[in-house]
């Protein structure tokens, strides 16, 4: 639930009688999601965000899952803009939820629809869209939230199926991307998963057929060219903590399997 709750200050479930007079107030302000440098992403969002962002693979031996990488620091969303808006034309659904999100306190088998009630656009001055109507009957608009959250955990539940098939196949290798500072330091980014094209050629022959069938190959090469990314993100650094140089995060994947370099850590 960790992961799910990134950019969440205080998410509580809503409720009739909490709720009854709240409305929300949407913008194109997403300054709530400034410190994110990485965020899941389901499978079905990769074609679009390949063009924009690093798409990695994070998290412990039983929970693998995608991650588009938007910052090369720790705390620094590289494509969010002064003004609070996106910098790009895509953006995650992870993102667009905000300030809705499901929590579960019983491993997923109930989800409770919850509200970050620190959200600035959250109000009980009857601007925006109004949660729940005179009658305290859910309106049309939070009856829509519930669906595209429903629809969002579908698939991330697939995108879950999807990464742990990589691992039991294991496609999976640690990796590391670097740039250089200004300064001449060299920084790291450690800790994430990418799939060795080497391991993905040794596959039987019918394997990778239903691989290509189910479309997952279509989705493992939008992620291998999405690692391109990182050399692109080194110019968004701001003017005073850019950097000279970037290493090809892809050359960098390919090579940790030799040099071990690589250590497990959590974005």
């Amino acid at each position: 639930m960790a992961q799910q709750l990134l950019i969440y200050e205080n998410a509580v479930p809503i409720s009739k009688k909490r709720h009854a007079s709240f409305s929300i107030k949407g913008g194109n302000d997403y300054y709530f999601a400034k410190s994110a440098n990485s965020v899941p992403l389901t499978t079905v969002e990769f074609s679009l965000a390949a063009a924009h962002f690093p798409i990695i693979f994070a998290g412990s031996e039983t929970d693998i899952m995608p991650v588009a990488v938007m910052g090369l620091r720790e705390n620094e969303n590289l494509f969010i803009n002064e003004d609070g808006s996106w910098a790009v034309s895509y953006i995650p659904t992870f993102i667009r939820r905000y300030p809705f999100v499901f929590s579960s306190g019983d491993g997923g088998k109930t989800l409770t629809l919850c509200i970050d009630e620190s959200y600035k656009g959250c109000n009980q001055d009857g601007k925006g869209e109004r949660l729940f109507d005179s009658a305290g009957e859910q309106t049309q608009y939070l009856t829509a939230v519930l669906n595209f959250l429903k629809a969002y955990q579908t698939q991330f539940q697939i995108t879950q199926a999807f990464a742990k098939k990589l691992k039991d196949l294991d496609l999976l290798e640690q990796m590391g991307a670097q740039y250089r500072t200004r300064d001449g330091q060299i920084r790291s980014l450690t800790g994430f998963m990418a799939v060795n094209r080497d391991r993905l050629k040794a596959l039987p022959d019918e394997t990778l057929l239903s691989m290509l069938k189910s479309d997952e190959m279509e989705i493992i090469h939008l992620h291998l060219q999405s690692l391109n990314n990182f050399s692109k993100m080194t110019g968004l650094l701001p003017e005073d903590k850019a950097k000279d140089q970037a290493e090809p995060a892809e050359e960098k994947a390919e090579s940790t399997s030799s040099k071990k370099a690589a250590k497990t850590a959590k974005n």
